[in-house]
């Protein structure tokens, strides 16, 4: 097999390192990976450092990276509490690797970044870029705007490490030396294709707007009516149970492309609803938004989030592309038991539609990926790297 993915919940260190690499050793029959990422729960995170140094050593792989997390995830299981280390390895034929530490420093004009490697004077063959992040020193929109610059239409795909609750607890590797914080990545140019799969979760509801009025996030007017007017309207025509959906939680789509004919799932960036004033009918949201562009409110819950992450993988499963091979999943630590009736629900789902295909990944305190071409940094979303066979 050209991935493989193994974990282990033993509280002992040592004998969690062992199970994780003779079982991934085992899936790849002794092959050197060319790139693995491991994952590593609280309870080890005191020996976080040693954990990664044997994993570079015991794995042989030519590029590791690891990160902290509040909960991991194997195959079809997610361990959401207690010890665990969860290992995913790949075997890229034809595949250039360029890893990296990015860091922040802060300017007069906004922060900077530095570590990203050059970029390619032929941008061709360009996968993705992969990426492990520290929520408390990691500036994501000033990286998302150099790689916009820099390359152009690639995927950004990952998570902002977890299990920390305040600056310099979580932790970050990159080829088995732990690094302060920012961001560890790797670049993938060729090799096996790779696909990006950003599950936001949620639904349309009642019709489709034009923002008419905007600043910056706040939506003023939209299609010439205020947009609680335009909330009010939508939420009397609705059933009681997307009314009581509402009542817990709202969010607003924008469409990411206006030339299609009509829009659907995939096509909206959704932003939370942060709040509403009644004396202006004004609406704040959790991205920007400019005069001109389609929104749609919408809802989510644990029924509409295994409908999202079904129907967009069948559109990557279709007749006729590749087998994928392996996956690596970045899922909110807001889904799992506090979304689902069960924990393993994501990677579930993905083993259910793709058959049994190694797959890792941890529940992330923000996540990265793609929607319409653009790369965001979400919340409550399954990020999804889907690697083919060959």
């Amino acid at each position: 097999m050209p991935f493989a993915a193994a974990y282990s919940q033993s509280s002992d260190c040592q004998d969690a390192l062992q199970e994780v690499c003779r079982t991934a050793a085992l899936q790849l029959s002794g092959a050197r990976p060319d790139l693995s990422v491991a994952f590593v729960s609280r309870p080890h995170l005191e020996e976080f450092n040693a954990i990664v140094a044997t994993l570079g050593e015991k794995t042989g792989s030519r590029h590791l990276l690891a990160c902290s997390a509040e909960s991991v995830i194997c195959n079809d299981r997610a361990i959401e509490e207690g010890p665990a280390i969860s290992l995913w390895s790949g075997v890229l034929p034809g595949a250039e690797l360029e890893t990296f530490h990015v860091e922040f420093e802060r300017t007069p004009d906004g922060p900077i970044c530095a570590g990203l490697p050059e970029p390619p004077a032929d941008p061709s063959g360009l996968r993705a870029v992969l990426m492990l992040a520290d929520p408390f020193s990691f500036a994501v929109d000033t990286l998302i705007d150099r790689l916009a610059d820099d390359l152009p239409g690639v995927p950004l795909l990952g998570g902002m490490a977890s299990g920390g609750s305040a600056p310099g607890e979580n932790r970050l590797s990159w080829n088995g030396k732990p690094v302060p914080g920012g961001g560890v990545g790797v670049v993938i140019r060729g090799g096996p294709r790779l696909q990006s799969i950003v599950s936001q979760g949620c639904r349309p509801i009642g019709s489709t707007f034009v923002v008419t009025k905007a600043e910056q996030n706040i939506v003023f007017d939209l299609g010439g009516k205020t947009a609680l007017a335009r909330l009010e309207e939508t939420y009397s025509n609705l059933s009681e149970r997307d009314r009581k959906l509402i009542r817990h939680g709202l969010h607003l789509g924008v469409v990411m492309d206006e030339h299609k004919p009509a829009f659907s799932r995939g096509d909206f960036l959704i932003a939370n609803v942060l709040g509403a004033d009644r004396d202006t009918g004004a609406m704040a949201i959790g991205h920007y938004v400019r005069a001109g562009q389609t929104v749609q409110f919408h809802v989510r819950d644990a029924d509409t989030a295994d409908e999202d992450l079904r129907h967009l993988l069948s559109d990557r499963l279709s007749p006729g592309q590749p087998s994928p091979g392996g996956a690596l999943l970045f899922s909110c630590n807001g889904r799992g038991m506090k979304m689902f009736p069960e924990s393993n629900h994501d990677a579930g789902v993905i083993r259910e539609l793709c058959g049994p295909i190694p797959v890792a990944g941890f529940f992330a305190q923000g996540e990265l990926g793609p929607v319409g071409g653009r790369n965001y940094i979400h919340g409550f979303t399954a990020s999804i790297a889907l690697f083919d066979k060959e």
